[in-house]
């Protein structure tokens, strides 16, 4: 599941570069992204990154 996040991630990513001005929008989610990631892997008893 976490690579599946992380490819889905990266294609975001690649989006925001290339339309250029929606940069900042794919930004904001890639952060909420990653703050859910690490609060799922707090509940689930994991060390975050």
């Amino acid at each position: 599941m976490l690579w599946t996040i992380a490819v889905v991630l990266v294609i975001l990513w690649l989006l925001g570069l290339v339309t250029g001005y929606t940069m900042g929008y794919f930004i904001h989610i890639l952060l909420v992204v990653a703050i859910i990631v690490v609060l799922v892997r707090v509940i689930q008893g994991r060390r975050p990154v």
